[in-house]
């Protein structure tokens, strides 16, 4: 029998992502495990936001495979051929994967509760009272206790990140996917949305972050992927990948942005 640790959290073989006779993911080749924190860097235009929307299948692959926690995401396979899933059944696929865009996506017109709680009470059928209690929990944890009543055009750009951080947070994930939390925030408010992530990553929540703050990667991930033309460079602990790239390409960039 195999051990629930021995499957990946994240398991992808094979990639490919084609806008037309674009050729945006090339083979990419990914396994994440349990608890482990991978971050994505690379030139923009490299491929890293399209994986992050690949495995949450907000976008369709043109070949390869991605399980997520030892199940597809998006499709069942008949024979050796995958067929896409019905969007119900995608959804029931990816509700324990959770994901924070660059930009927040909160509804303007509900509160900060309301926000939170929208998702368990109406798709996952929780009770109101447990939904309002864990979105409350969230909260709490992402330092906004105070902010339940308020509306996010009330609150500052890392507030507001710090509310959509909370709201994956009260799906119960298993795998948060963060596309570029902090690019756009103000300056002054990138630490506050990073302080999230780095408790998030002490308490062994499985998280790939595509992030262009390479001091971030540097102290909380375990592993770091430089990509670059949709296919992935260099891939290793992110103290080697970092400070010993073996990777001319990998090199220059970090020379560029360190």
């Amino acid at each position: 029998m195999t051990d629930a640790r021995d499957v990946p959290a994240v398991e992808i073989r094979g990639l490919h992502k084609l806008y037309g006779s674009l050729h945006v993911l090339q083979d990419v080749n990914l396994v994440v495990s349990p608890g482990e924190v991978v971050c994505l860097i690379g030139p923009s235009g490299s491929g890293k936001s399209t994986l992050l929307r690949c495995i949450n299948h907000l976008e369709k692959i043109q070949g390869g495979v991605i399980r997520v926690d030892g199940a597809l995401v998006g499709y069942r396979r008949a024979g050796d051929d995958l067929i896409e899933t019905t969007p119900r059944q995608t959804r029931q696929a990816r509700r324990h994967i959770g994901m924070v865009f660059q930009q927040f996506n909160l509804f303007g017109h509900l509160t900060v509760l309301q926000n939170l709680i929208e998702a368990p009470v109406h798709v996952q059928r929780t009770p109101r009272a447990e939904a309002i209690e864990r979105a409350r929990e969230m909260l709490g944890r992402v330092g906004l206790a105070d902010k339940h009543a308020e509306y996010p055009a009330q609150l500052s750009g890392g507030q507001q990140q710090r509310v959509a951080i909370a709201r994956a947070l009260c799906m119960r994930p298993k795998l948060m996917l963060f596309d570029e939390p902090t690019s756009a925030l103000d300056p002054e408010l990138v630490g506050e949305v990073l302080d999230v992530l780095r408790d998030l990553a002490a308490n062994e929540m499985t998280m790939i972050v595509v992030t262009h703050e390479i001091g971030f990667a540097r102290q909380v991930a375990d592993s770091v992927v430089f990509m670059d033309q949709g296919r992935v460079v260099e891939h290793g602990p992110a103290a080697r990948v970092l400070d010993s790239p073996r990777q001319d390409r990998t090199r220059r960039f970090l020379e560029r942005v360190g």
